[in-house]
């Protein structure tokens, strides 16, 4: 099958192109870097390829997106541009029973963003089986590695003599509380309102932790930790990608020791239900490039085409 990468020189690109190389069922279409915004090469390889991932920002990924006139091209797009679209599948396969059915068929898939990934995971099963209410008032933190800002968030910390002093320390950001990946949040988990999100980035290149914390007293049923436990455990038995942590493992967790890089090099995210019965956190741990973008893409591509979903993952 041939691929094109739109945006092959950026991070989510490169990582893709890096997962795609060593594969002998894809030929890559690969312009030189000089060629990357030459519009006529770019619209040659995206109508000859079978799959092109747009690997753009959000208003240079709807322009590549005219550029495609061939019916038979199907487009996996990483930006958040169509990620509420209805017209757009949600690149999440675990999302809901059928999900991966409406991603392999797909002509238009979007994958989600890496926030949101750990949020949606942690929180639409509790949503989707009544445990919790669609008003909860939601707050979500994540920590994440400089990596998730991209190619000048990149630059900024590793070129920056800052690093030793300001930028050496972890830094809150979406202070206005309008992150771009807040309406997906929302839609893909059936909540009535956003939730309350802080991401913090910090002094490492990429991983990540998400956390909600919920209140047991406000939930349907005012369920136990091994109650959301259990219903977290029964929703993703079997995926290969999502594995909740055994409650023992949690618990033996030593201080200080949730490492957001656990997951690096891998398309895994790590669930984790901590605390206690009054009071209880949802953590999910993956990698940002990973399950959080390059590799969700890939995940992606191997429904559409038929193939193995962990090949080469």
């Amino acid at each position: 099958m041939k691929v094109y990468i739109d945006g092959q020189y950026g991070t989510t690109g490169l990582q893709i192109q890096d997962r795609l190389q060593g594969r002998s069922d894809v030929e890559l279409l690969t312009l030189p870097e000089e060629d990357r915004k030459n519009t006529s090469a770019r619209t040659e390889y995206m109508n000859e390829a079978d799959i092109v991932f747009l690997c753009l920002p959000d208003q240079a990924a709807r322009e590549a997106l005219t550029l495609v006139s061939n019916p038979t091209t199907r487009i996996i797009d990483s930006s958040t541009a169509f990620r509420t679209d209805e017209a757009w599948v949600y690149g999440l396969p675990e999302l809901v029973p059928g999900q991966r059915k409406a991603i392999a068929s797909a002509a238009r898939v979007s994958v989600p963003g890496c926030h949101a990934t750990a949020f949606v995971l942690s929180v639409n099963p509790l949503v989707r089986q009544g445990m919790l209410p669609r008003d909860y008032p939601v707050s979500y933190h994540s920590l994440t590695g400089y990596s998730g800002g991209g190619r000048s968030l990149i630059a900024q910390y590793e070129n920056s003599a800052d690093r030793e002093d300001r930028l050496g320390r972890p830094q809150h950001y979406n202070l206005g509380l309008h992150h771009k990946h807040l309406p997906e949040m929302k839609k893909r988990t059936g909540l009535d309102f956003e939730p309350i999100f802080l991401p913090t980035v910090c002094d490492y290149y990429n991983g990540m932790v998400g956390t909600v914390p919920l209140s047991p007293r406000l939930l349907h049923g005012q369920p136990k930790l091994h109650d959301i436990h259990a219903l977290l455990t029964a929703y993703y038995e079997g995926e290969p990608f999502v594995r909740v942590l055994p409650l023992e493992a949690s618990r033996e967790l030593p201080p200080h020791a949730l490492d957001p890089t656990a997951c690096n090099g891998t398309n895994q995210a790590e669930i984790m239900v901590l605390g206690h019965d009054e009071q209880i956190l949802i953590a999910c741990r993956l990698d940002n490039l990973g399950k959080g973008s390059s590799g969700a893409a890939v995940q992606c591509m191997n429904l559409m085409l038929g193939w193995e979903e962990t090949t080469g993952l």
